[in-house]
């Protein structure tokens, strides 16, 4: 497990979970020279992730989106 990067002003980066098993926390990674965040948009996949967002050795909190389906239902 990865912990979240800090800035100089102690802000976390942020943090999501990995595909495979959706609670370990791994970091969001984005392209230094576009600023634009590094995704794979998958066709499949199975709902791995727990119910409350997994945290990191710092406790800092892997990131939460809402369902696409009902826009309301947190999805890890």
């Amino acid at each position: 497990m990865e912990n979240a990067s800090k800035d100089e002003n102690a802000v976390s980066s942020l943090l999501g979970t990995l595909n495979t098993d959706g609670a370990t926390p791994v970091p969001i990674k984005a392209d230094p020279t576009t600023f634009r965040l590094k995704v794979s948009d998958g066709t499949d996949g199975s709902d791995n992730g727990p119910v409350n967002a997994p945290k990191d050795g710092n406790y800092v909190s892997a990131l939460l989106a809402v369902s696409s389906e009902d826009g309301v239902t947190p999805v890890v």
